[in-house]
């Protein structure tokens, strides 16, 4: 068995985590403009694209195992590509490892742009909250402050009245 089908999904990964990574641009500038209900759209988008990712990601670990298999090698539970880069031909192994790297750089530049989205979401969610709190009026404290209570101890020694008079 050749590594055909491991690199054929290697690709399909790293076009869906490039699908993935446009989204995330399309994200940061929803999040920058406010568009709240195309936001929606896209993060139902983005769920799809994970259910995709995780059916390649089974097919990945499918096709790595049944490559095992026929190599008569042992597999562990969840076999990785690095387990695969030890027993395969070397010229096999270049290949698999410039696969490996292209997708590891799309996850990574993925990874960036969702910690800008994250942060530009917090952003948005300070504005909001400052505005509110400028809109919203201030409430008066029920509390009596210090100054009150020592301002009613004087008035209270100093009567002008004498009651037993």
């Amino acid at each position: 068995m050749s590594i055909t089908k491991i690199l054929t999904t290697l690709e399909h990964l790293e076009k869906i985590h490039k699908s993935l990574l446009s989204l995330a641009y399309d994200k940061a500038e929803l999040i920058k403009n406010g568009d709240m209900e195309a936001l929606d759209e896209l993060l139902k988008g983005e769920q799809a694209h994970l259910a995709g990712i995780v059916q390649m990601e089974t097919q990945r670990q499918k096709a790595v195992t049944d490559y095992l298999k026929d190599q008569g090698r042992s597999i562990s539970n969840g076999p990785t590509l690095t387990e695969l880069m030890r027993v395969v031909p070397e010229e096999d192994r270049k290949s698999l490892e410039e696969a490996k790297d292209r997708l590891l750089h799309a996850i990574h530049e993925l990874k960036w742009q969702n910690e800008l989205n994250q942060k530009l979401t917090y952003q948005s969610l300070q504005f909001v909250n400052l505005s509110l709190d400028m809109v919203r009026p201030q409430t008066e404290s029920v509390n009596y402050t210090q100054t009150e209570v020592q301002g009613m101890a004087k008035s209270i020694e100093k009567r002008s009245f004498d009651s037993k008079a």
